[in-house]
């Protein structure tokens, strides 16, 4: 048995997110077990780097797997890639040391969330899948005052999807970086990991900053509560995109 690292990228709008789920083969990582259970003539797990929700895409998932062949690295992902569906690309494939896990070992994650608006009212047609399509811009500035009041190492309870949470929802969030670009409102999380639907929870909020709803300085306060209910909206699945994972 080998230990091999793979990174992925896929278009998640048709997928019930990375996670197999029993009796559902419309997951990241079900088509990556499928096709290598295929390929090695045995069941196989495929290790990713996190849970990305239904709909969420990545452009670099890191993900491992043992398996028991004699295939090279190259002979893998293309046997990957002729068999996944359009949609996946395996882009890399190493043999990685046995002990190299692709969730526990990971030390960072790269978010980016992608607004789209226009004044005119006109559609971002060929990007639609890929971002959230707002009705008027946003006071960005506000946005980057909030922003810096939700850096840091907090209780991010307030922002978890996960209202039955158990686990601690300390995290680390270093940078929220806002670009603008024509009609492209780009927001950059890194952190050291991610509740559920945090990163979409923490845009929602915001975007309730950007829109005159809540002031800069009411994020501090929402962080305090550990209240899921003081936060903003979740926003839609189709902006988010995983970018890196660090290790």
């Amino acid at each position: 048995m080998r230990n091999f690292k793979m990174i992925v990228s896929y278009d998640g709008t048709r997928y019930y997110g990375w996670e197999h789920q029993p009796g559902n083969d419309m997951t990241i990582q079900g088509k990556l077990e499928s096709v290598l259970a295929e390929m090695s003539g045995k069941p196989v797990t495929v290790i990713g780097a996190g849970r990305t929700d239904a709909g969420v895409h990545a452009r670099a998932m890191t993900a491992n797997v043992l398996l028991d062949t004699d295939l090279s690295e190259e002979e893998i992902q293309q046997y990957l890639n002729r068999y996944l569906p359009d949609d996946i690309s395996v882009n890399d494939v190493k043999q990685c040391a046995d002990r190299f896990h692709a969730r526990y070992k990971a030390i960072g994650k790269t978010y980016r969330y992608s607004l789209w608006y226009a004044e005119g009212g006109e559609k971002p047609v060929f990007e639609r899948k890929y971002a959230y399509i707002l009705k008027e811009k946003p006071d960005v500035e506000r946005m980057r005052e909030a922003a810096e009041h939700l850096q840091g190492e907090h209780d991010y309870k307030s922002f978890c999807g996960n209202s039955h949470m158990k686990k601690s929802t300390v995290r680390v969030v270093d940078t929220i970086r806002i670009e603008e670009s024509g009609n492209w409102i780009r927001i950059y999380f890194h952190g050291s990991g991610f509740l559920q639907n945090m990163v979409r929870i923490l845009t929602g909020t915001l975007l309730e900053v950007g829109y005159g709803r809540l002031s800069p300085e009411d994020c501090g306060a929402i962080l305090e509560a550990k209240d899921r209910k003081k936060a903003g909206p979740t926003a839609p699945a189709q902006g988010l995109c995983l970018m890196k994972v660090d290790y």
